[in-house]
């Protein structure tokens, strides 16, 4: 992982991350459902799991872009990282909490989804807030509220603003007709994005869960195990 500082005499986002850091400090949260209807029967066929796909399919488009990259590293030093991993939530059934898993990033589905696999039968039955140790810098935060097909979803964070990389949170999967409706949340900070890059999430998002047959097609079910 490498984080590259930022130039901001040469940043062309320069005023507004000023203004939205600096004088009006803010985040903004939008909420959309993604048509999984391809990506569910594809995954059903294949045998494998639907939570790891989405991360996957979010952390790709996440990686495709600098903005969704870009925050402050542990110096206070504005810059972006030149690849994420996900950091995400499991749910424990016994007690009803949950702790969070980090799986590194690949390009390629297939490594990541046996990293996955391997990550959640070594610390999925771990308590406490974090189960998997030792998480990198470079990680952003993925969680699922499975219970509520929600309309809408907003965090309220009491800091002191200055986390910059996005926030998704998926909900409930609906079946309408003949399509699987996922609600998708996602949390930016305004000075490093706006409602444009908002709008490219949820656009490539689709259009990764409409092609998925093809970055599917790396998965061996057959070699995987724990499916």
């Amino acid at each position: 992982m490498i984080f590259k500082p930022l130039n901001v005499d040469d940043w062309s986002r320069q005023p507004y991350f000023e203004h939205y850091f600096h004088s009006v400090r803010c985040t903004f949260s939008m909420t959309a459902n993604l048509d999984i209807s391809a990506l569910y029967t594809e995954v059903k066929n294949k045998g494998i799991k639907l939570y790891p796909a989405l991360i996957y399919m979010i952390t790709t488009v996440v990686n495709r872009h600098r903005e969704f990259r870009t925050c402050l590293n542990a110096e206070g030093q504005i810059g972006y990282w030149d690849s994420l991993s996900p950091s995400f939530t499991i749910f424990h059934d016994d007690d009803k909490t949950f702790s969070t898993i980090w799986t590194a990033y690949s390009e390629d589905f297939n490594q990541f989804y046996r990293g996955y696999l391997d990550d959640v039968e070594k610390f999925g039955s771990s308590k406490g807030l974090v189960a998997k140790p030792n998480e990198p810098s470079n990680t952003f935060p993925i969680s699922s509220i499975p219970w509520v097909h929600f309309t809408g979803f907003n965090l309220n964070i009491y800091t002191d603003g200055s986390y910059l990389l996005p926030i998704l949170t998926m909900g409930k999967y609906d079946k309408q007709n003949a399509k699987v409706l996922l609600p998708l949340s996602v949390q930016l900070h305004h000075a490093v994005c706006d409602g444009y890059h908002a709008g490219i999430l949820f656009n490539e998002l689709q259009q990764m869960a409409d092609d998925c047959d093809g970055w599917l097609a790396t998965i061996d079910p057959s070699r995987c195990r724990y499916v």
